[in-house]
């Protein structure tokens, strides 16, 4: 695990980082058939064909890997077959067969090889992989794919290199601690899964050139005090004129500090310090 780097014989690959894959398995490029479905692209638009989501589009052509986050298959042990990219999330996956031959896909954390035993459900050891209620999990344990409400499958925690920490229990509720640092309360029936999210060299991925933005989907985005003033609110003024005004988004929302939760949602009061800004 870890990012290859070139020789500059291009400028665009004297700023390229990518990852080397030397944690997946030689069988990683091709996919489970069974756990695979077509995914179809919006372009950015609704039902309408209107565009609601500005700079998507393009890219490469990709299969859904159907995964796991329910990990309701309890008291049955599965095998790591293989560790394999996903082209859909940062996160590595892994690919388990269980004693009754069925196969799923998991988050694959740090930790987990080929060959090793993995377990969802109570009373499932306190190993990486492994899925079972908080109440189980001992404080300070490092956790993952966590479950917000009980079988809706995990639902936060699941980028790469992300990890929540078990901060105490109380009664029917856990203090847990998000990557965000935000800790907030989760009953303790809910399944939570041990470790770490693998891929932990994420974060030092260059692409090093806009072409390679555009083979993820992602279309050019300009900025903002470049356009004219029909276009955008900071747009024009006579040469470069960025100052005067806070930043704003296209349609006059305020940019930096402006918080956009809604002050009075149900799930509030789960939140014990929100995280910082």
């Amino acid at each position: 695990m870890g990012t290859k780097t070139f020789n500059a014989r291009t400028p665009s690959l004297r700023w390229t980082a990518i990852s080397d894959f030397s944690e997946l398995s030689p069988r990683h490029k091709r996919p489970e058939k069974s756990l695979t479905e077509d995914l179809r692209r919006s372009g950015g638009r609704n039902s309408h064909g209107r565009m609601t989501s500005r700079r998507r589009g393009g890219g490469h052509k990709k299969l859904y890997r159907l995964i796991d986050f329910k990990r309701d298959k309890d008291g049955v042990s599965g095998n790591v077959l293989s560790i394999e990219y996903d082209p859909n999330r940062t996160a590595r996956i892994a690919l388990i067969e269980y004693a009754d031959k069925e196969r799923r896909y998991i988050l694959a954390p740090v930790g987990l090889t080929i060959g090793m035993t993995v377990m969802s459900g109570s009373g499932s050891e306190i190993q990486a992989g492994n899925a079972l209620p908080i109440r189980e999990i001992p404080l300070g344990a490092q956790i993952h794919n966590i479950e917000l409400a009980r079988n809706r499958g995990g639902q936060i925690v699941r980028t790469a290199g992300g990890y929540a920490t078990l901060m105490a229990k109380e009664g029917e509720f856990a203090n847990i601690k998000l990557p965000s640092g935000e800790i907030r309360l989760i009953h303790v029936g809910n399944y939570a899964t041990i470790g770490q999210i693998g891929n932990l060299e994420h974060e030092n991925i260059s692409l090093g050139k806009a072409g390679r933005n555009r083979w993820l989907g992602r279309r050019p985005a300009s900025r903002a005090v470049a356009k004219n003033p029909v276009d955008h609110p900071m747009g024009g003024g006579e040469g470069k004129s960025s100052g005067g005004r806070q930043p704003t988004s296209r349609n006059g929302q305020q940019a930096k500090g402006l918080k956009t939760r809604r002050r009075k949602k149900h799930t509030s009061r789960y939140i014990l310090t929100g995280r910082p800004r």
